[in-house]
């Protein structure tokens, strides 16, 4: 007998008045006309078959029952019966569609403390109740909307619905909560861990049904196997073609130590390389064939700026080229929704990191981990068995220090990931025991280094002179700074801030380049290829006109340029370590007679006082660090004084995030994940803004991606093309020119650029209103 078909928008189901009994439930109401029905009960099975895989290494049981009565609220009449005549495809999300009626997420989260009682049942009614809005705080949240009268009259309705007995039942396998990995320290990784297994299951079965074709597509990308084996073939002709130099003598052998340390156990490794040594591609051998040696099934890569993901990510391309264009995720978005306004599409755009190679920024890696939002959740399980790198591990942010750290461990010691800190300058991440306990150091243990001997590589790739302010508290006029830089030929400026990289530029001779963050990636990439190619004909005496560049810090990590000059205003000394490695990146620059010499880095005190906070600490550390400083300043020894100095500090758990996620009381498992995952914020987002801009070389496909998005709404591969179109700015900015018209919003949490000419310029980026913006309606 052929399934039975509905009209779209039409009745789905018949509705037996005089009984009140469903012929049977849907899950979600067809879009298109003749569309066979998504099923409840067959959904639900999925749901729970799909979490039971993802969840096999840490709770799979507990997994299968999430999924099995997650949507169980949707057997209520009222439900149903929306869903039946409803022409709304959002409608099976709650919270889009207000009603007693239009709710279901509390229902399965009842039935399983009704089932398995407490402690048992509280975990499963995080994850239920939880699978639209996100998880909850026990105390003051969850506990208290179970008890209210609505979430027993849903649970009551549902049940009147009669679900089939197998669904009510679920699984009859003992649950034991002395299995959690790590016990009450890991209890709260645990549930978010199987919250992601539950949200991605329910995602995936929903996207199966609504477009049967994407769980094809999400089958085209290359194994590692492939990958390791087009990286050796890549680095052996980059081998054959690159000149014989000592820096390339040092790059090789750093990459063959990396691939002999791979075949070591999983765990913690450092991998300690100053700038200009090739640690992305050595840091990437690494992983591949520790994965390879290991089992383990993807590469994060993670990187501290949002700037500079594109050029790790083009990098990357160009070593897998011969695989096809899908061979990575690149996931920076801010652009994401607040779950009640969250829609189908953006609900199933959202990324889970199905790739074997993800490179991302530690805001999306290390905020997920400590989220509450499903969209956010979602990819959590897939870092399981995985190898993380963290580029640039220097850049873990100080306040949130401790928490980032204990949650590596965990995912060390339970969840079978190996953790590369992968930097020029080691952070000192030792056990402390200061006698205020908020300054302590939650240190890492057994970490094991990658390079046979640091030193030795610090001394062979001594390429440049730093020259120190001789005043640490004098600091110099932007116009000083403008005409010194006037009398080179040849130099980069690193500043602090975008407003000071304006500044700056505008007193420089034209000509002049600028690299901001109000740049666009695909506007930054193209001034870098300029930078580069600039830089090798002048190398080869084939640009004889002056080279000058200012720029924020985003050139100081994963861009590979090579100045005979750089300039940095005061900072960490972390960053002006990173500073230096765009100087004399070669170690071939020659003086007037010929001869190999060193390139010159010139720290100097910028007019602009740093904002108070860690960059204001981090630099008062140099400062106190480096003064009277006469031998080396990067020198590999003081790096560890300066990050103590700098810890010392700050309070590494400023926001409290261990004490939320602690579980207090043992009866109830009480967790404070909404608290925790509103306080965990590197960036502060909530006056964060992503904006679509139109940049000119690339207006005619931005136009017609722009016109998909306004037509069919958010889709993932829509999205990724987006990703290097997009500027951050202050919300209250962008709130203010979406209110002028100078902006849209065709999708909440996202921001476009009207269309017009005015607000980006081909060197500076987005006009903003306190620098060169001038709104719509008035004449500049």
């Amino acid at each position: 007998m052929s399934e039975p078909k509905a009209q779209a928008g039409g009745s789905l189901l018949a509705v037996d008045t005089a009984w009140g009994k469903l012929n049977r439930p849907i899950a979600h109401a067809p879009e298109l006309p003749g569309q066979v029905a998504h099923w409840l009960d067959e959904h639900l099975l999925a749901v729970g078959a799909l979490a039971r895989g993802f969840a096999e290494p840490f709770g799979p049981d507990w997994a299968d029952l999430a999924g099995i009565w997650h949507d169980l609220g949707k057997y209520r009449l009222g439900f149903q019966r929306y869903l039946a005549q409803s022409n709304n495809p959002d409608g099976h999300i709650e919270g889009r569609v207000s009603g007693r009626e239009k709710t279901h997420s509390a229902a399965g989260a009842l039935w399983a403390i009704q089932q398995l009682g407490k402690p048992l049942g509280h975990v499963l009614a995080y994850l239920i109740a939880g699978h639209h809005a996100g998880l909850d705080d026990w105390d003051s949240g969850l506990n208290e909307r179970l008890k209210n009268a609505d979430s027993q009259e849903e649970l009551k309705s549902a049940l009147a619905g009669q679900p089939p007995e197998h669904i009510l039942q679920g699984n009859t396998v003992p649950l034991d909560l002395r299995q959690i990995p790590g016990g009450s320290a890991g209890f709260a990784l645990w549930v978010r861990m199987l919250f992601s297994c539950l949200v991605d299951a329910d995602f995936l079965d929903t996207e199966a049904y609504f477009d049967a074709g994407k769980p094809a597509r999400r089958r085209g990308f290359p194994d590692l196997e492939q990958m390791l084996s087009a990286l050796n073939v890549y680095m052996n002709a980059k081998a054959a073609s690159a000149p014989v130099t000592p820096v390339n003598t040092l790059r090789a052998d750093i990459l063959r130590q990396c691939r002999a340390k791979a075949l070591l156990e999983p765990g913690f490794f450092t991998l300690t390389v100053p700038t200009g040594g090739g640690k992305t591609l050595s840091s990437l051998a690494f992983a591949l064939e520790h994965a390879k040696t290991h089992g383990q099934r993807r590469i994060i890569y993670a990187i501290p700026y949002t700037s500079i993901i594109e050029q790790t990510a083009e990098v990357f391309r160009g070593v897998f080229a011969a695989l096809g264009d899908e061979v990575l995720i690149e996931h920076h978005s801010q652009a994401d929704a607040p779950s009640t306004t969250e829609t189908a599409r953006s609900r199933l755009a959202c990324d889970n990191w199905d790739a074997p190679l993800v490179v991302t920024t530690n805001v999306q890696l290390f905020e997920s981990l400590f989220a509450a939002k499903t969209s956010r959740c979602r990819k959590l399980h897939n870092l399981v068995g995985s190898v993380i790198v963290l580029d640039e591990a220097q850049q873990l942010p100080a306040a949130f220090l401790n928490p980032i750290l204990g949650m590596l461990k965990l995912l060390v010691k339970h969840y079978g990931v190996t953790v590369v800190l992968c930097t020029a300058t080691q952070p000192a991440l030792a056990r402390t025991n200061y006698f205020d306990p908020s300054r302590n150091v939650d240190g890492l243990d057994n970490v094991r280094e990658i390079t046979d001997d640091p030193d030795h590589l610090y001394r062979q790739l001594d390429r440049v002179q730093v020259e120190l302010p001789n005043d640490w508290h004098t600091p110099t006029p932007w116009a000083d700074v403008a005409e010194r830089l006037k009398q080179e030929d040849c130099a980069l400026i690193i500043v602090n801030t975008r407003k000071a990289a304006r500044e700056l530029y505008r007193l420089l001779p034209e000509g002049t380049l600028h690299l901001s963050a109000l740049m666009c990636g695909a506007h930054r990439k193209a001034v870098i290829d300029q930078i580069k190619a600039r830089l090798r004909a002048k190398r080869e005496s084939a640009d004889t006109q002056s080279l000058r560049v200012v720029s924020t810090q985003l050139v100081e990590a994963g861009v590979d340029l090579d100045f005979p000059l750089v300039y940095r205003a005061l900072a960490g000394l972390d960053s002006i370590a990173q500073a230096a490695g765009r100087c004399n990146r070669e170690g071939l620059l020659q003086d007037a007679q010929g001869q190999i010499c060193k390139g010159r880095v010139v720290v100097f005190v910028p007019p602009d006082k740093l904002p108070a906070g860690q960059m204001r600490k981090a630099a008062d550390a140099c400062t106190s660090v480096l003064h009277g400083q006469t031998s080396d300043p990067l020198a590999r020894g003081l790096f560890e004084r300066y990050f103590q100095q700098f810890y010392h500090s700050v309070n590494l758990d400023e926001k409290g995030i261990a004490a939320m996620l602690k579980v207090d009381d043992r009866k109830t498992l009480a967790v404070q994940f909404r608290s925790a995952a509103e306080a965990f914020k590197l960036i502060d987002d909530a006056d964060q803004a992503t904006v679509v801009v139109r940049y000119a070389p690339h207006r005619e496909e931005l136009a017609q991606w722009l016109a998909l998005l306004e037509r069919d709404g958010p889709q993932r591969w829509l999205m990724r093309k987006l990703q290097r179109h997009t500027v951050t700015i202050r919300k209250t900015v962008a709130d203010k020119m979406l209110a002028q018209g100078d902006l849209t919003l065709p999708m909440p949490g996202l921001y476009v650029q009207a269309d017009t000419d005015n607000l980006y310029d081909l060197q500076l980026g987005l006009k903003l209103e306190d620098d060169v913006y001038n709104p719509s309606g008035f004449v500049s």
